[in-house]
């Protein structure tokens, strides 16, 4: 059978060429923080947050900490940190006793690392919820005026499948230097501080050392 002579013909090979070509060009990540539930609290405050887990945010609650609660995430970041270096390792130990505190109130206290499970049914999160509850505590020191050196940023994807199984993480911008860093607690179970790496590091594959989950 001819195949027809138009310029818009059917070209299998090229065709393919063309996307395969594409996807090699696709960049390896990407920001967008497009919440995935229409009743995620966007604006949280510390008496009125929510909280994603059982996968994707299949599951939401809604979360108030007390002032004293709120006052020992606050403790953490007195006296301001004097560098870049010292406000991320704050962010991190306050990421970690807000994942604490919200753990005993929705049960994911026992939250495995990565995508486990708890033998005794506590409810547990993908990188979906961990990246959406990380940003909201983000959010949540930036209201308070907790960061002097960084700003809460639209989560980061990467993978896309061509690239590894895709991964979203949690974000922030130092504001001396407009690097961006991933804050991701997916790695580690419920309560531990989460890792702080360059975003173009991250973005490229990186896992935790070998001696860490």
């Amino acid at each position: 059978m001819m195949r027809p002579t138009s310029p818009f013909a059917y070209r299998p090979p090229a065709l393919f060429a063309v996307l395969a070509a594409a996807a090699l060009l696709a960049p390896p990540y990407s920001r967008a923080d497009v919440p995935v539930r229409e009743d995620i609290i966007v604006s949280p405050a510390p008496q009125n947050f929510t909280i994603c887990f059982n996968g994707a945010c299949k599951d939401l609650a809604f979360v108030s900490l007390s002032t004293a609660q709120w006052r020992r995430v606050t403790a953490i970041f007195t006296p301001p940190a004097g560098s870049p270096a010292i406000e991320r390792q704050r962010i991190a130990q306050a990421v970690a006793l807000m994942e604490t505190l919200a753990g005993e109130i929705t049960r994911t206290h026992r939250d495995r690392p990565r995508n486990g499970s708890d033998p005794q049914g506590a409810n547990q999160m993908d990188c979906i919820d961990e990246s959406t509850n990380t940003t909201t505590y983000l959010k949540l020191l930036a209201r308070d005026g907790l960061l002097h050196w960084y700003t809460v940023e639209d989560r980061a994807t990467r993978g896309w499948f061509l690239f590894g199984w895709p991964h979203t993480t949690a974000v922030i911008r130092e504001r001396p230097s407009g690097k961006d860093y991933v804050v991701d607690s997916w790695f580690l179970e419920n309560g531990r501080p989460p890792f702080i790496v360059p975003l173009t590091t991250w973005r490229n594959g990186w896992q935790p050392p070998p001696d860490k989950p």
